[in-house]
């Protein structure tokens, strides 16, 4: 039995989790609703507070979609009391950022700023100009628009300039060995 896979999810008060027959779930509270079509081979039931997940067999197939169905639920949970947040660092002389109505507006050191548009249910703030922080109930979404973010400018390894995670140590590279 996968140890993740077995743990019951506790449902929070204020958070609903409707269950449809074709394995779809949606999961709503404070923070907004998701809703996600999950495998068709795994049983999902909810009682007392708490969704659970089964499997039909010990194949190789649904041992690996136990976890991740487990997994998945939990994060839609956690997503809707919650949420999730990202934070990234800009690295660079004149590099910025600046919250407007449509997401971002970044000056990353080329010759045009750069705007970037928030998608539905992202939340986009700069506390400091060299700073952004990526909010929203949907993990995988987050995650992917700080990507994103980060790969308008990655972190190059002689300076270290770009755009990084917040904590993230980016490997620097010795330059050129000099004169003679």
């Amino acid at each position: 039995m996968s140890r993740i896979g077995k743990a019951p999810v506790t449902v929070p008060n204020g958070v609903t989790v409707t269950l449809k027959d074709d394995n779809v779930i949606s999961v709503k509270g404070p923070r907004g609703e998701l809703t996600r079509s999950l495998p068709a081979a795994m049983q999902i039931a909810q009682e007392n507070g708490q969704v659970t997940v089964t499997r039909p067999s010990d194949e190789d197939q649904h041992k690996a979609l136990h976890g991740l169905t487990r997994t998945l639920i939990a994060n839609m949970v956690e997503g809707v009391t919650k949420g999730f947040s990202k934070n990234l660092e800009l690295v660079g002389v004149g590099y910025k950022a600046e919250v407007r109505a449509y997401g971002l507006q970044l000056a990353l050191g080329y010759s045009h700023p750069i705007e970037y548009r928030a998608p539905q249910g992202i939340k986009l703030t700069a506390p400091a100009p060299t700073q952004i922080v990526v909010e929203g109930a949907n993990k995988e979404v987050v995650g992917q628009v700080a990507a994103e973010i980060r790969s308008l400018r990655p972190p190059e390894p002689y300076k270290g300039k770009g755009v990084k995670y917040a904590g993230e140590q980016v490997r620097r590279k010795a330059g050129k060995a000099g004169g003679k």
